[in-house]
């Protein structure tokens, strides 16, 4: 769009659109984990791990604030 030189506001809407997609790919990345990956990591004895990856999740949402 900005090699042909389209109006800006609608490279700004397309941009957020995408921005929206990736998030909601992210989320749903996000649940699978901790709903598979976390859960069995806990039940493993491995609660370190789990947290240690709850806290890294964490502390990357607080950065996007």
């Amino acid at each position: 769009m900005v090699d042909e030189e389209k109006y800006c506001i609608d490279i700004i809407i397309q941009a957020s659109a995408i921005k929206e997609a990736l998030l909601g790919v992210e989320d749903l990345i996000l649940e699978n984990h901790l709903s598979t990956h976390v859960v069995h990591q806990m039940k493993s004895g491995k609660d370190r791990q789990a947290v240690d990856e709850i806290l890294k999740i964490y502390k990357l949402a607080q950065k996007k604030k």
